[in-house]
């Protein structure tokens, strides 16, 4: 290592900071489900998926060269310009989480890095090729193929264990979704880890540190897969909470179906290359699971609110990442007031979030009790509820009610000779 210097040192401390913030607002892509159907308690969830997030992040560095080597021109990039995309990426995420959407930490890192590289050198810095084929159309198409594995293997598992003993089923259905769930975290920390890695050594390379098109070290590996187990372990409470019933009511079948299809996604991804996001991928195959089940709703209020956060996650990032570029520019001090801002905003958001607090003992606080049994019919739907709610009974339902219900009571008459006087 040939030199390290304090903006250097200021961007791999934000960078780890991103990176934990990631795995808080990132820890219901993995165990929302899990926790909804009552497979694994909140605790348990978030401390089984943070270990498997650190074992994932050293499974691959494919997408931390993605970040690292291709999205922009790594020549004429500085410090302070990464500096100032992890601003931009931190505060969408804390702001997200504070509203319990499941936004993405990936597209909020991709904007910040590509507002900031485009303030500061131009929209010639950002390799466009890379932004489609990586990032953009991945982005579509996860949660997509995602959500339509969701659906059919949903169906089919329901059809599969129509006969199946409902017990037995149950169980067998509960432990796959633990496995799933954490194969999802392991998927989780390949693609979603290795971002942070990619901002790293990029910063290194910038700063001198690293030669260009290193690997990331193995501290920058280690130290990422650290920061982001440990937000993992804290739990994103919020996110977990919409993603659990906000969306959808999801049984065990239907958890499982949405893991599976989620995890297959990304770990493909993950050795392709391909940066997508993992919240796009759980949020399309959990709305896909609740379409695959007869009578399953999906809240589309709440959907339609996430697709907005979506939409806005890449431009947003990247203007507060420019807008703090363009303050680092004055020097030192100017990277300081950013710092300055950066932790103002941050702690004013943790405030906020004190006035309604969600943890482990609230979060599935009022949820409906799983009464599904496989091999039973499946509960009606919202609209055959409503239909039978204002139709009228079928023949004969009629006298069968009338049978059931006792005569009023009727008020007796003081003329009426009493039955003593009748003897």
């Amino acid at each position: 290592m040939e030199s390290f210097s304090l903006i250097l040192a200021i961007v791999v401390v934000t960078a780890l900071a991103f990176d934990f913030t990631n795995g808080f607002h990132d820890t219901a892509n993995a165990m929302a489900t899990t926790i909804s159907t009552g497979a694994l308690k909140p605790k348990v969830a978030v401390a089984m998926s943070a270990v498997l997030n650190l074992v994932g992040a050293f499974l691959s560095v494919e997408v931390a060269n993605t970040i690292s080597k291709g999205l922009v021109d790594e020549t004429g990039i500085r410090p302070e310009v990464i500096f100032a995309a992890l601003v931009g990426a931190i505060l969408w995420n804390l702001l997200t989480w504070l509203v319990g959407l499941p936004s993405s930490s990936s597209h909020a890192l991709m904007g910040g890095l590509i507002g900031a590289a485009v303030a500061s050198a131009g929209i010639g810095a950002v390799n466009g090729d890379v932004l489609v084929t990586k990032v953009l159309l991945p982005a579509i198409a996860a949660p997509l193929v995602a959500g339509l594995a969701a659906m059919l293997a949903s169906r089919m598992t329901y059809s599969l264990g129509r006969k199946a003993d409902g017990r037995a089923a149950k169980k067998g259905y509960r432990a796959g979704q633990i496995a799933s769930a954490g194969l999802v975290s392991l998927a989780h920390g390949t693609n979603d880890a290795q971002k942070t890695m990619g901002i790293i050594t990029l910063a290194l390379i910038a700063g001198g540190s690293l030669a260009p098109d290193s690997d990331p070290p193995v501290w920058v590996i280690l130290s990422a897969g650290l920061a982001i187990a440990l937000g993992t372990y804290l739990g994103g409470w919020r996110i977990i909470r919409t993603m659990g019933k906000g969306l959808t009511d999801l049984q065990p079948q239907q958890g499982f179906a949405a893991q599976t299809s989620a995890a297959t996604v990304i770990l493909a991804s993950s050795h392709l290359g391909f940066s997508l996001s993992t919240t796009h991928s759980v949020s399309g195959a959990v709305m896909g699971a609740g379409l695959g089940r007869k009578g399953g709703v999906v809240r589309w209020s709440t959907a339609t609110r996430m697709f907005v956060a979506w939409g806005l996650t890449l431009p947003a990032a990247a203007l507060v990442a420019a807008l703090a570029e363009w303050v680092c520019r004055a020097g030192d001090w100017g990277t300081a007031l950013v710092a300055v801002f950066l932790i103002a905003s941050s702690f004013a958001i943790w405030r906020i979030s004190r006035r309604e607090v969600v943890d482990h003992t609230n979060v599935v606080e009022g949820d409906p009790v799983d009464t599904e049994v496989p091999g039973q019919p499946e509960p009606a739907g919202v609209v055959t509820t409503a239909m039978a709610a204002v139709s009228p009974p079928p023949t004969g339902a009629t006298e069968e009610l009338a049978a059931t219900v006792p005569a009023p009571a009727t008020t007796p008459d003081p003329k009426a000779p009493s039955a003593a006087t009748t003897v």
